[in-house]
């Protein structure tokens, strides 16, 4: 098989690591990243065959990144290895654009045959994980979650105890939207505290 271009996108060093030695000797690393938004640009500038990415990284989880990612470049396959052994995220992942799932314990036997898998134009996921994936009200992208991705990407940032300044300089908009946005997160959820919306956001998997 034709050594493809493939684009890594893991937060933790050793897993990232691992991942790298498992694909390096059967394609083309051309680029590592440790959060969302390094994703997002890392891709748009280097335009992989193959993004391998997590659910729950920094800045931006690998749910919303992907659904940006595939909303520009359609063409570019998406892999993920995550511990999320949870239907819910698997229908997430499937919804946002990606061909492949699969967990971490199953990385070194696994990760191989998914990435031919997903290159050859087939779906792939750990066959330990349900054949069909049921529908959660509480998944990323379930029914219930009535949050724009944008509000979505400022809840993620709540969680991770960003300010306001901080999350306007991330996403390129004023601390008065951000306030805004901030206001209608709490209204679509009936929350009130920074501690209840962290607490939504770790139910989420945003964090």
């Amino acid at each position: 098989m034709k050594r493809a271009r493939i684009l890594l996108a893991e937060d933790h060093a050793l897993t990232l690591e691992s991942i790298r030695a498992v694909v390096e000797p059967h394609h083309k690393i051309i680029g590592m990243v440790t959060d969302g938004r390094a994703l997002l640009d890392a891709a748009m500038h280097l335009k992989p065959d193959l993004v391998v990415l997590d659910i729950t990284m920094p800045l931006l989880n690998g749910i919303d990144a992907a659904v940006q990612i595939k909303k520009s470049l359609p063409d570019v396959k998406l892999l993920f290895v995550t511990m999320h052994v949870n239907p819910a995220y698997l229908e997430a992942a499937l919804s946002a654009g990606a061909s492949g799932y699969v967990v971490k314990s199953a990385v070194r036997e696994q990760l191989l045959d998914a990435i031919e898998s997903v290159l050859n134009g087939r779906i792939y996921f750990t066959p330990s994980l349900p054949k069909e994936a049921p529908r959660f009200t509480d998944s990323l992208h379930g029914p219930a979650i009535r949050l724009t991705v944008r509000e979505r990407e400022i809840l993620q940032l709540i969680a991770e105890g960003r300010a306001n300044k901080e999350m306007a300089y991330l996403l390129n908009i004023s601390i008065k939207t951000v306030a805004f946005h901030r206001e209608n997160i709490k209204k679509k959820l009936g929350l009130r505290t920074t501690a209840e919306l962290t607490k939504h956001a770790i139910k989420l998997g945003l964090v």
